[in-house]
This record gives structure tokens, C-alpha cells and sequence, in this order.
């Protein structure tokens, strides 16, 4: 069983910058491969980023490329998204989830969510 925790979401005007972080227990952390999602309101929940468990490889969705960087540390157990030259676009609940020996775009392949932290950007 893995719990994920995230926090640093909130409020930033556009072209700003937040750091989310997500905080996992458990003594495997390195063999689960970690996302980041999120839903706006009245959307579905989309993939954003995703990073493998220990060679640190990463994958973008077209529309955080350049902007968003994922990374981890296994010594701390906490996965870590820099968001930077934030849009009102951007405005979203935003979940870490967690995938044991896995790392997809597809929501339906983790098996472990935190309960979110909000961002919004302002225009």
C-alpha cells in the first residue's frame, strides 16, 4: 500500500511559477513509476507528466512541454512538478499517482492517487 501526499498547489497569476510536491510512504518507492495528472472543472482528468522509478526518464503531454519539469528523489520518497510560465489553462486540481513497475500516460494504470491540491492561475 502506497500514500501519496501532495502539496504546493495555489494561487499564481500567469507567467508565474509553483512547485507541486507529492510525498509517498512505503520502503519500495523506487520501483513505482509516478504521474501527474489533472482535472479542471467540468473535464476529464488528463495526463500531464510521468517519470520511471529509478532511471528517471521522463514523458510530457504537448501541452506542459517546456514548461513543466518532473522530477524524484528515492532517498526522500517525493516526486517533485516545476511549473513554470503557468497559463489561465493551467487551472486544475492536480493528483500524483503512483504505478508499481510501471510508467504510463493512461490513468487507468495507477493503482494509487493523493486527494489533489489545487492551482490556479489568474489572467
Amino acid at each position: 500500500q502506497v500514500q501519496l501526499v501532495e502539496s504546493g498547489g495555489g494561487l499564481v497569476q500567469a507567467g508565474g511559477s509553483l512547485r507541486l510536491s507529492c510525498a509517498a510512504s512505503g520502503r519500495t518507492f523506487s520501483s513505482y513509476g509516478m504521474g501527474w495528472f489533472r482535472q479542471a472543472p467540468g473535464k476529464e482528468r488528463e495526463f500531464v507528466t510521468a517519470i520511471t522509478g529509478s532511471s528517471g526518464r521522463t514523458y510530457y503531454a504537448d501541452s506542459v512541454k517546456g514548461r513543466f519539469t518532473i522530477s524524484r528523489d528515492n532517498a526522500k520518497n517525493t516526486v517533485y512538478l516545476q511549473m513554470n510560465s503557468l497559463k489561465p489553462e493551467d487551472t486544475a486540481v492536480y493528483y500524483c499517482a503512483a504505478c508499481r513497475y510501471c510508467t504510463s500516460n493512461s490513468r487507468d494504470e495507477y493503482h494509487y492517487w493523493g486527494q489533489g491540491t489545487q492551482v490556479t492561475v489568474s489572467s
